[in-house]
């Protein structure tokens, strides 16, 4: 099997993961602003309060910032400030695009080491409110870090090869 083959198999597989994600995500969306919205009325109809709505509503709100993130970087479609490599001929703006998928790389790895540290002493403990275990909790951000991470090397190795990546086809010329 080819490397070409293998590179074209894993952007398939993670284009597959990050819409499963990013359909989750609309659907946390979705259970945010029926939550919000509920919490409204409660307190402002029924004067009843409901934490537990509050800390969902939060879990929602920052799970589906992390499930989004590694979809947007797969297609180059993450906020990015462009005007210097852009001004650059094409070779050095290769390079500059690798220095900074590498950047991306090292950020999700030390993310990710921190998550370790971290979730190897809270993992033990919930949340307040509902009582949703720290591991579930914070899966959404560890998914979201693992897939970047994938991203970012896949984006590397396109860079290495020659290939546009996506969101930089016009760019790169």
């Amino acid at each position: 099997m080819s490397a070409a083959s293998v590179i074209s198999k894993s952007h398939r597989a993670l284009e597959w993961v990050s819409l499963a994600c990013r359909t989750a995500a609309v659907l946390l969306l979705a259970l945010m602003v029926v939550l919000v919205v509920g919490q409204v009325i409660g307190r402002n109809a029924l004067d009843l309060g409901m934490p537990w709505a509050d800390e969902l509503a939060r879990f929602s709100g920052v799970a589906l910032v992390f499930l989004c993130v590694p979809l947007l970087a797969l297609r180059g479609q993450h906020v990015a400030v462009d005007l210097v490599p852009m001004a650059m001929p094409g070779a050095f703006r290769r390079i500059f695009l690798i220095l900074a998928e590498g950047a991306i790389l090292a950020f999700s790895v030390l993310t990710l080491i921190g998550f370790q540290s971290f979730l190897s002493r809270a993992w033990k403990f919930s949340t307040p409110a509902i009582g949703i275990p720290n591991w579930i909790f914070y899966a959404p951000a560890l998914i979201g870090f693992v897939l970047l991470m994938l991203v970012a090397a896949l984006r590397i190795a396109d860079l290495l090869g020659g290939r546009p990546v996506d969101g930089e086809e016009n760019k790169l010329s």
